[in-house]
């Protein structure tokens, strides 16, 4: 198991949540594969979406429903800094997963982040858990709460 996923569960875990990460057939790094592979409507898919302040150099999250599309200067706004691209050493080096299995939980170091008022709307939300492969599922005020996410509006 890897060591990403091992920090997802014990997260999942430490929370006092009784939550299943599955492990599935084909991958889903993206929105729509994991929508296919959790048989879900794609805005049921959170997407951990890393941006690099241009400031501080550092990473900020940004947890959207899989339909949207993050609006980089309304990010900017809550940032409270221009964002810009972060490479994949950054993604790994400050919240310890790679780009395609950012998950929203277990992350390495406390990092800023904001939620998407439309995964409000489901009972259920699906999120990656560490790997390409595994997903886990959970209501979206636990999410937030877990992540620390404040909703904002941010997409376009």
């Amino acid at each position: 198991m890897s060591k990403s996923l091992k920090r997802v569960r014990h997260a999942l875990q430490e929370a006092g949540l009784n939550v299943d990460v599955l492990e599935m057939a084909s991958s889903t790094r993206t929105a729509e594969e994991a929508a296919a592979a959790a048989g879900c409507v794609l805005d049921q898919i959170v997407k951990s979406i890393i941006f690099r302040g241009e400031e501080t150099g550092h990473v900020r999250l940004f947890l959207t429903a899989g339909g949207n599309r993050v609006d980089a200067a309304k990010a900017s706004l809550l940032a409270g800094e221009p964002l810009g691209r972060a490479d994949a050493a950054l993604v790994r080096a400050e919240t310890g997963f790679a780009i395609g299995g950012v998950a929203p939980v277990g992350l390495i170091s406390t990092v800023p982040a904001w939620m998407d008022p439309r995964l409000d709307a489901f009972d259920i939300v699906w999120a990656a858990a560490g790997t390409p492969r595994h997903i886990f599922s959970i209501a979206p005020d636990l999410l937030a709460r877990l992540s620390g996410a404040q909703r904002a509006e941010f997409t376009a």
